[in-house]
């Protein structure tokens, strides 16, 4: 499980972005996430992922302070802009092979082509390097997924598509997700259940 307990954080020291936040996370369970821009949904999963570090409260991965793991983190993240996730002067066989090599299997589950391969990040739709970005970060050792708005800047027929892959990871690999979104329809659609950050966030 991934576990947050009575987190809270602020980037001045000062204003509390996030106050005494609380919520688990399970194996092979899609939660959903959401509030409206500004209130810490983005913050919220940086934390959740180790990026950052709260001034209170804990973040624990099966029974483990994310603070105290080394080497391969079992929680990984992917962000709304799939630019941002990469080295844009890295070619595509780079990018997916950075930390471990991505097997064939999934490579064809996220259709990513062999002519992708020696192309650059910038030759490709959003798309399709949103799913290179996901592929690259569902390793075997991981074991949950922060999705922070992976579907926002994408066509309806690509959010079907990372939603449908998302889905599988989560109930065949037993990957817990985090869904952020504002997208209210589009987190009913795919989540298990859904938490609006604003109710549980003590401000």
């Amino acid at each position: 499980m991934l576990k947050v307990e009575n987190l809270s954080f602020s980037y001045d020291g000062k204003n509390k972005i996030l106050n005494k936040v609380s919520l688990d996370l399970n194996p092979g369970e899609i939660l959903g996430l959401m509030a409206p821009s500004g209130y810490g949904k983005s913050t919220l999963g940086k934390l959740m992922a180790g990026y950052i570090k709260a001034q209170r409260g804990s973040v624990r991965v099966d029974g483990q302070d994310i603070n105290d793991l080394r080497g391969f983190l079992p929680v990984q993240m992917v962000h709304q802009a799939p630019e941002k996730n990469v080295n844009i002067r890295w070619k595509v066989d780079k990018i997916l092979n950075e930390g471990w090599n991505v097997d064939r299997d999934i490579k064809e589950k996220f259709g990513i082509e062999d002519s992708f391969l020696n192309k650059f990040p910038t030759e490709l739709s959003g798309g399709e390097l949103q799913r290179i970005c996901l592929a690259r970060v569902l390793a075997n050792k991981t074991k949950y997924l922060i999705a922070d708005e992976v579907t926002t800047m994408l066509d309806s027929i690509s959010q079907a598509q990372i939603c449908h892959l998302l889905l599988h990871f989560a109930k065949k690999h037993q990957i817990g997700i985090l869904f952020i979104s504002h997208n209210k329809a589009l987190v009913d659609a795919i989540a298990d259940r859904v938490i609006d950050l604003k109710e549980i966030n003590q401000i």
